[in-house]
């Protein structure tokens, strides 16, 4: 297709939308309830869409690609025809001149880059878990993952230095040497993640402006189909993208309740190893804010782009982790509590929240939040349970981050194991016990919908009964008052803020 074709391909489709969007891959044409997709005749670096076989491949692939997270917007490609008559029409009779991907179009307040403020929990647990198991089902790619990072890591640097002038020499080449020590370091780890099941093919840029919102369900989309070597993924590296975007957003409450949930959600399906990856978290972190640092600046928003430079080099020199534990009996607010105090926690974007509700249902292969019969409460399991939550904690502390327990931990002996564990690992430990009266409790945990929790009545008071006999010497909170004002609070008197 030469130019003059490619100016009229463009100005058919434009008469015909009410709005033209431009990327710097495609051009996007807003028509109604449709949108159409053409692939720029251009060669990008990363990408080339020079020649109609190109392009054509490019648009297979997006197609392709993104029918596994949003088949109700990918709908299939269009031929653009010249008719006898000279007029372009979409699949007609005539020769074809170029194709077209066809969207369903959505509202643009949809997406959640315009409005992070409404990742609110429920939709942060939903993200989290939509990743994962996308991940878990996504094709095994062992020859990225390592050598993709490394790839981005590489361009990262070229790119950052051609903008120094502009972003500041001192403070590139500052991101730039943490940046390829700390992917040196974590090299080993990288290589035995990609062979061992963790590299697949990926979305490649799951960033809040590529996640939208319909019926309360998160839809990811525009993923990369056009260079292997950014989408053939660590699932972690892929996850850190939408990590560090809330991150930068202000938004570490969701970051760490996405982590969290995918976490819980990964492990139902990975191998083994999928928590000692979080050593690599800041790595990743770090990778993805300098990805976006180029991407601002060559967008002419230098304030970002210098802010993004920040960012990288801060996620580099990640605070120290810490085990904390909330304990109290049901009703009391725990995973509440335990929610409201994890970003404060750690490195960015805070502590995951390690639920024992959670992994009850994980352990029998159970949705996240399906009822369990009573019958399979026995001690037996109730003790599997606690070794799984403080196993994980364990793995998860070695590897860096902070923990935040979530249990009734109503034996004073699990109390101890908790604190031996901090003690083993090297960390400080934090214990946290919410009371409230047995009449708020019974309100509290008849009226639960929801949630991972089987608890009801019959075993609040059992709790209570047990209760009577221990010692509790965990700072002590009062669970009838304002969450957020008590977990500041706690982390004031612990010294974490």
């Amino acid at each position: 297709m030469s130019d003059g074709e490619e100016a009229e391909l463009i100005a058919w489709l434009t008469a015909q939308s009410d709005r033209v969007v431009d990327t710097a891959c495609a051009h996007v044409f807003l028509a109604g309830e449709t949108a159409f997709k053409l692939k720029r005749h251009a060669d990008l670096g990363y990408a080339d869409f020079t020649t109609p076989a190109k392009r054509l491949w490019a648009l297979e692939r997006e197609l392709a690609f993104n029918k596994a997270a949003a088949p109700d917007i990918y709908r299939r490609l269009r031929r653009v025809t010249r008719e006898a008559d000279g007029r372009l029409a979409f699949d007609g009779a005539g020769e074809t001149l170029e194709y077209a991907l066809e969207m369903r179009r959505f509202a643009d307040d949809a997406v959640l880059a315009a409005r992070p403020q409404a990742v609110d929990g429920e939709l942060a647990e939903a993200l989290g878990r939509t990743i994962a198991g996308l991940h878990a089902a996504a094709e095994l790619r062992p020859q990225g993952g390592w050598s993709a990072l490394a790839f981005t890591v590489g361009s990262n640097a070229e790119l950052l230095r051609g903008l120094a002038a502009e972003l500041g020499a001192e403070r590139v080449e500052t991101l730039i040497a943490l940046t390829a020590a700390e992917l040196a370091r974590q090299e080993p780890r990288l290589r035995a993640r990609a062979a061992g099941g963790f590299s697949r093919r990926c979305h490649g840029d799951l960033h809040l402006g590529n996640i939208l919102v319909e019926a309360g369900r998160p839809i990811l989309f525009d993923c990369i189909e056009f260079n292997d070597l950014l989408s053939d993924l660590d699932v972690q590296y892929d996850l850190a993208f939408l990590l560090m975007d809330l991150d930068f957003r202000g938004r570490r409450d969701a970051g760490v309740r996405v982590l969290s949930a995918y976490l819980d959600e990964a492990a139902r399906n990975f191998p083994e190893g999928l928590l000692d990856g979080l050593a690599a978290l800041p790595l990743m972190l770090s990778v993805r804010a300098g990805v976006r640092a180029h991407v601002q600046a060559h967008g002419g928003d230098l304030a970002g782009a210098r802010a993004y430079v920040e960012a990288g080099v801060a996620h580099l020199s990640p605070a120290a982790p810490v085990l904390a534990a909330v304990g109290g009996p049901s009703g009391t607010g725990k995973t509440t509590f335990a929610r409201a105090v994890a970003p404060s926690l750690g490195a960015s974007p805070g502590a995951v929240v390690l639920r024992t509700d959670e992994i009850r249902k994980r352990l029998v292969k159970a949705g996240p939040t399906e009822r369990l019969d009573r019958e399979i409460y026995t001690p037996a399991f109730y003790a599997k349970v606690y070794d799984t939550l403080l196993a994980e904690a364990g793995a998860m502390l070695r590897a860096g981050r902070a923990v935040v327990l979530d249990a009734t931990f109503i034996d004073d002996t699990l109390r101890g194991r908790a604190e031996r564990l901090a003690a083993a690992c090297g960390v400080p430990f934090h214990g946290a016990w919410l009371d409230a009266p047995t009449e708020v409790l019974e309100a509290r945990v008849a009226a639960r919908t929801r949630d991972a929790t089987d608890a009801n009545n019959e075993v609040l008071h059992d709790q209570l009964a047990r209760l009577a006999l221990t010692n509790v010497t965990w700072t002590r909170i009062d669970a009838t008052a304002e969450v957020a004002a008590q977990a500041q609070g706690w982390l004031a008197r612990r010294g974490v803020r």
